[in-house]
């Protein structure tokens, strides 16, 4: 989709900074709104009153947390191709431009002329189902609860070595771990119940499920990433997820060992971490990568991405042919 304008939209809580440029002679508006519902009716207004149609304007975003999405989502719904950049990506490009200062009208700036310069590659935001959405926030949650409740367990921890921890202190921080397991365990049951009740996502987690090493959670995590978001082929899973690995190399002194990108969401990659180390071991797949490199002299670790790579794999694969696992698959030469 080739438009003629480009709306540049750096996010923060408070605010959105819009910069509108006119590919078709360069001119520039910017504007600064509220970052709320009566905000994007300003914004629409804007754009009317400077005669431009919806259908002509590619709006250029990059994710910040919660802050976008409000936002995000009711563009989407008024009719507007929204894009959503990489935030990385981003300031390499705006390093290429010799671009150095920080501010908010400079990033609305960088966004649209992002997206003038970069629309053959840019993705049309889709929203998910409304199923989709609530399951994300039902995980959302379940992963602050778990953080809290081993924050809790490191206090009970340290208050059982004390030299002097009052009954009435470790009562308390029982009590908060009795009340934590409890809403865990109450999380657990509506996103299973939620994911039962719901065709597709039931569909997709039987699929991951029936791949050796992946469980409840790491399914329901899955089911809700390859829902969410439009991948075409699994690299392109991995590379969101942070398990690609980047060449550390400069001329002939600087040789250092590849890492992983850690490009993506951390949880959802510590999730995947555990399952991947037992999967070398129930999952024939997952076994011969892991030690075909260390075979090969390869660390470990490098091993074991490169095990978590390969589940990440799997899970695309079996959701985007829609047939279970299967042990004796061979992938193409």
């Amino acid at each position: 989709m080739n438009c003629r304008f480009y709306l540049g939209l750096d996010v923060s809580k408070a605010k959105l900074d819009c910069l509108l440029l006119d590919s078709s002679d360069g001119k520039r508006k910017s504007k600064s709104i509220s970052n709320s519902s009566e905000g994007m009716v300003t914004l629409l207004e804007w754009l009317s009153k400077h005669d431009v149609a919806l259908d002509a304007v590619r709006v250029i975003m990059e994710p910040t947390g919660v802050y976008h999405e409000q936002a995000l989502l009711a563009l989407a719904q008024a009719g507007l191709a929204v894009s959503l950049v990489n935030p990385a990506r981003l300031r390499k490009y705006a390093q290429g431009l010799g671009i150095h200062n920080k501010t908010d009208a400079a990033d609305s700036a960088v966004l649209a002329r992002y997206g003038a310069e970069h629309h053959a590659s840019l993705r049309t935001w889709q929203a998910p189902a409304a199923s989709v959405s609530e399951l994300r926030a039902l995980l959302a949650r379940r992963d602050v609860v778990l953080q809290d409740l081993q924050r809790e367990r490191n206090r009970a921890e340290k208050a059982a070595l004390a030299m002097v921890t009052p009954e009435s202190v470790q009562t308390s921080i029982q009590n908060h771990l009795d009340h934590l397991q409890k809403e865990l365990a109450r999380l657990q049951k509506l996103i299973r119940e939620h994911i039962d009740d719901d065709p597709e996502l039931r569909r997709m987690s039987e699929l991951l499920q029936s791949i050796p090493g992946v469980g409840k959670q790491v399914s329901a995590q899955m089911a809700a990433l390859l829902s969410a978001h439009t991948f075409e082929h699994a690299e392109q899973v991995a590379a969101y997820l942070g398990l690609v690995p980047i060449e550390w190399q400069s001329g002939t002194s600087i040789r250092a060992r590849p890492r992983l990108s850690k490009a993506g969401p951390p949880q959802l990659r510590q999730l995947l971490f555990l399952p991947a180390v037992a999967a070398k071991a129930c999952n024939p797949h997952v076994k011969a990568i892991y030690e075909r490199l260390l075979a090969k002299g390869k660390p470990k670790m490098v091993a074991v991405g490169a095990a978590m790579r390969k589940r990440v794999h799997l899970c695309f694969g079996v959701v985007h042919s829609g047939k279970p696992y299967d042990p004796n698959w061979l992938a193409p030469a």
